[in-house]
């Protein structure tokens, strides 16, 4: 009979290290500060900042949308591959995102005109959503497509990505946007513990969206905590269980057997608390606990029910205490990119992998075990683990993993503030405009990172268009792109000299691009220019004049 006694007779049939090649996160360039929107909400200082733990949070205009933000992120990743990895070798590709732009086309349907210059229609996958889990799901789905008789032995590609908004009032501070990619295939250096799942599903109504002609959800905020700490508790015992049977958890504690524990980030001050949760999971289960040691003045709490104390702040605020040190060692570094972007909800976690990853060196990520957990209101929830090669040579891919992040802090570093007038006044662009066709986007291109993709225009039969930022450098600050013009861009340049002899709207234009010195020739649309002589003073009133404001003709 077929089971789970049977499977170690069959390990020699699966794929050896099978885990992430390669990373690579897209965040918006703009972001609120929260300090700043403390203040114009009109809330008490530390509101935002202390007691959510967010610093600043990123924002998309009515330029962005889901799918301009999956499109940036893949072609983004597979450049900087580019020589290693090329699309034609990519035989699976999933998104996991609950932005929707559309109940019918799919999100991954669009990302299929990065691969046509390749003439690779043959991927396997399509999109996956339940709420901030849809990431972990199409991860997981392509782990098993990989382990599966159905695998070609090609990489699968999964992009997890979200804009997270809310309506005016106290959940609007928890927004955010962003997108990841992650290419998966075998012998990876950061591998996936097989056979160590810790799964919880729920029926319940803590965070939904039922109102298809808006962005907003309905949010129950304190019914949501409650879930996911017991959606926690559950994938503790489970995940705890699975990873003694395969050996590589010893003893009671879940925290010492891993080098870093990430979180599903909604915001920073729940991940503190989440981690202090996970010490009292530990506590319970250790059988002669160190009171004298690491569990020195909880001694009242030794028979807690953790069912019945979810918002118990003596026992909240006992473990908070107790577990500090660790969560600075283990967990603190992985929450940048939810501190300084916010809630990316798909991506949230893995933007914590990222952050976990840019905050180490490649030695100290060497050997490195990481526990993680994913939870997606509704509910589902997983708990599982990877670890990193201890091979740190070229051949490991250890490296050119690295390497696909080294610009993450430099990005951050490099985004516009804007004011908390500023950002009220998109939000409310935004949700005007929610659905309406035909529009025209009027927010500016001129303040996107280099290789953005954006929104130009959708028509009346719904129909979005989308154009790429040229990869030049921009006089508001951004860095030189160090990105050449890869096989799309040349494609588009073909394509738009074409359109240059039938009278079309864009011109050649030849610009210096950063190639390690050398300089390029590029062809931008007609009306963006190759630089930009001064910053706007506000992304909504920055001029529109020479944008193409023609939506493309299908």
């Amino acid at each position: 009979m077929p089971g789970p006694a049977n499977m170690d007779d069959n390990d020699k049939h699966f794929p050896k290290d099978v885990g992430i090649v390669a990373i690579d996160v897209y965040f918006p360039s703009q972001y609120v500060d929260q300090a700043e929107l403390e203040q114009y909400d009109g809330v008490s200082t530390g509101k935002y900042t202390i007691g959510l733990g967010q610093d600043k949070m990123g924002f998309c205009t009515d330029r962005e949308d889901i799918n301009s933000l999956c499109l940036t992120v893949v072609e983004r990743l597979m450049h900087k591959l580019e020589g290693h990895i090329s699309y034609e070798n990519i035989g699976r590709l999933e998104v996991g995102t609950e932005t929707i732009v559309d109940k019918s086309k799919s999100v991954k349907s669009v990302l299929m005109q990065l691969f046509e210059e390749s003439e690779n229609t043959d991927l396997e996958g399509i999109d996956t959503t339940n709420a901030c889990y849809g990431g972990t799901a199409a991860l997981f789905n392509a782990i098993n497509w990989i382990e599966s008789s159905s695998w070609d032995g090609r990489y699968a590609l999964v992009v997890a990505g979200d804009i997270a908004v809310y309506a005016t009032g106290n959940a609007r501070c928890t927004g955010g946007a962003g997108a990841v990619a992650m290419l998966l295939g075998n012998y990876a250096p950061l591998v996936f513990d097989r056979r160590a799942r810790g799964i919880h599903m729920q029926h319940v109504y803590d965070f939904y969206k039922p109102d298809l002609a808006s962005e907003y959800p309905v949010v129950d905020g304190k019914l949501s905590v409650q879930c996911y700490q017991h959606a926690l508790d559950m994938c503790y015992e489970r995940y705890s269980r699975k990873a003694e049977a395969e050996g590589f958890k010893e003893g009671s504690s879940l925290i010492d057997m891993a080098d870093g524990v990430l979180f599903h980030s909604p915001y920073c001050k729940l991940v503190q608390k989440s981690f202090a949760r996970l010490m009292a999971n530990d506590f319970l289960t250790d059988k002669t606990p160190d009171f004298q040691g690491r569990y020195a003045g909880l001694e009242d709490f030794r028979d807690i029910r953790l069912d019945q104390c979810y918002f118990d702040k003596e026992v909240e605020k006992g473990f908070m205490a107790a577990s500090k040190p660790l969560f600075e060692e283990k967990t603190r570094q992985s929450t940048l990119l939810s501190n300084q972007v916010g809630n990316m909800y798909t991506p949230s976690l893995y933007g914590g992998l990222v952050s976990h990853l840019v905050s180490h060196t490649i030695e100290q990520l060497a050997g490195q075990r990481i526990v993680l957990f994913s939870y997606g209101s509704g509910l589902a929830a997983s708990m599982f683990s990877l670890r990193i090669t201890e091979d740190t040579s070229q051949a490991s891919g250890l490296p050119t993993l690295y390497s696909c992040l080294s610009d993450v802090k430099s990005r951050l570093e490099i985004r516009q503030k804007s004011s908390p007038e500023e950002f009220d006044r998109i939000m409310k662009l935004r949700e005007d405009t929610h659905n309406k066709a035909p529009y025209v986007p009027v927010g500016p291109i001129d303040t996107l990172f280099p290789g953005t993709w954006y929104l130009t225009g959708i028509d009346g039969m719904h129909r979005r268009s989308y154009d790429r930022v040229t990869p030049t450098k921009l006089a508001n600050g951004h860095a030189t792109s160090s990105v050449e013009p890869t096989p799309m861009d040349v494609s588009r340049q073909r394509k738009r000299k074409t359109e240059d002899e039938t009278g079309s709207s864009s011109v050649k234009i030849s610009s210096p691009i950063s190639i390690s010195g050398e300089a390029s020739l590029v062809t931008v649309p007609s009306g963006i220019p190759s630089t930009v002589e001064a910053k706007p003073s506000s992304l909504l009133e920055a001029s529109q004049s020479g944008v193409a404001a023609k939506l493309s003709q299908s």
